[in-house]
């Protein structure tokens, strides 16, 4: 009785496990360690349905003789030299199946295998499967490198590097590989998705990224950059008040010539010429400034330490009423002909002009008692030329060397030779 019902389990689950592909020596080697394979069926799938076959699914039912028994089923795949390899540890109690999937990580042929190991890693047996022609239905390793930014990239600018990566092959089988991204001025973190290049350096940037994996697949991304230097901030300074008095309101205010500029996070620095204290913001109040001219000096620093200066020069007047105090502190002021002036002595005029006259006239005799004063300097020797504008050998024999260099010959064999530059005969 115990025989036909395990016969009629049999027959119930041939439809669902298909027909069993195993080798007497496999039944052999599973019934010494007291395993007995009940079904064994192998299914294509074609995950994505786009017809092609991407995954094999493997499902076997073990029997033990044994209360326990801990067996490693493995579905192991060769696909161009390299083997991978899907497990799983099952305790096998009365009755008990296994499922495996193998998902194919590259277009071709794959030959299949179902091995059964021992907690030890030792062997006890191997069933050949069919070979599939296999098309991956996972994504293989994907790089991308996408910019986010202005098209026209200056120092500072908002500038960021997204970064994509899948691989769902190598993690699925234990083969990871590493990621290489070269080209940036800084480090880049494996796993930064995102790169904030806005505080990279001017330059040109070719970026590249690599990846490979332990299966030998490979995926690469790149990205060209270009970042200008930024230029100098352009500002004008709008006056209101300049020529007014001290009492009438005094404002100095920047303007960007640019628009687009934002100057809220530069540094302003205001420096007046009239006075020690160096004053921040984009506004100056040259009110308190007293009557006179001042030279009033603004300089902007943006983030990159690029600065610019602008000047003016504002003219403050008095105004009509002024304390003493105010009236000390004014610069010199002409008020035409009622200008009070001081009589000069004319005494003290006339007595300075004697002493002057007399010292003149005591220095005048000096120099003329002086005969040395009196003797002009030596000039030195009279030119020595006839009135041709020859040199005046005076009778004496004259040659001429090979460089031009005219001589004149004594009788006692000294020589002399022409000195062009002052006409006369030096001698040798």
């Amino acid at each position: 009785m115990r025989k036909v019902t395990c016969f009629l389990v049999f027959l119930f689950l041939m439809p669902l496990f298909g027909a069993m592909n195993v080798s007497a020596e496999a039944d052999i080697g599973l019934e010494e360690t007291g395993i007995t394979m009940v079904a064994l069926r192998n299914d294509s799938l074609d995950l994505n349905q786009d017809g092609d076959i991407d995954a094999v699914r493997v499902v076997v039912i073990l029997n033990s003789t044994t209360p326990s028994t801990l067996v490693d089923v493995r579905l192991i795949a060769n696909h161009n030299d390299r083997e991978v390899v899907v497990s799983t540890t099952i305790e096998i109690v009365g009755q008990t199946n296994a499922s495996l999937t193998y998902d194919a990580w590259s277009r071709g042929t794959h030959e299949l295998v179902l091995g059964f190991y021992d907690m030890n890693g030792v062997e006890i047996s191997t069933i050949d499967l069919p070979t599939y022609e296999m098309v991956p239905a996972k994504q293989i390793p994907m790089l991308s490198l996408q910019f986010t930014g202005q098209s026209n990239l200056q120092t500072g600018s908002s500038c960021e590097i997204n970064r994509m990566f899948v691989d769902e092959t190598g993690p699925l089988y234990g083969a990871l590989g590493t990621l290489t991204f070269t080209g940036a001025p800084f480090i880049v973190l494996d796993n930064a998705t995102s790169i904030d290049c806005s505080s990279w350096p001017a330059g040109e940037y070719s970026l590249r990224e690599t990846y490979r994996n332990e299966l030998g697949q490979t995926a690469e991304a790149s990205l060209n950059l270009t970042i200008e230097n930024r230029p100098a901030p352009t500002f004008d300074l709008v006056v209101t008040g300049d020529g007014l008095t001290t009492d009438r309101s005094c404002l100095v205010a920047i303007q960007p010539t640019n628009s687009n500029e934002d100057f809220t996070p530069y540094a302003k620095e205001w420096d007046v010429s009239t006075t020690s204290v160096i004053t921040e913001g984009g506004v100056y109040d040259c009110s308190a400034l007293p009557a006179g001219v001042h030279l009033v000096v603004l300089k902007v620093t943006n983030l990159e330490n690029i600065a610019s200066t602008q000047a003016v020069n504002i003219v403050r007047l008095p105004a009509a009423e002024l304390t003493i105090e105010e009236q000390e502190a004014l610069p010199s002021k002409s008020f035409g002909e009622d200008t009070s002036t001081e009589d000069v002595g004319w005494y003290t005029i006339t007595v300075l002009g004697l002493i002057v006259a007399i010292v003149v006239f005591i220095l005048l005799v000096r120099i003329r008692e002086d005969d040395e004063l009196l003797t002009l300097p030596e000039l030195g020797p009279a030119p020595q030329i006839l009135n041709d504008g020859s040199p005046d050998s005076e009778g004496l024999p004259t040659i001429v060397d090979d460089e031009g260099q005219l001589w004149r010959k004594h009788p006692d064999g000294t020589l002399d030779w022409w000195d062009s530059t002052y006409n006369i005969w030096q001698r040798w």
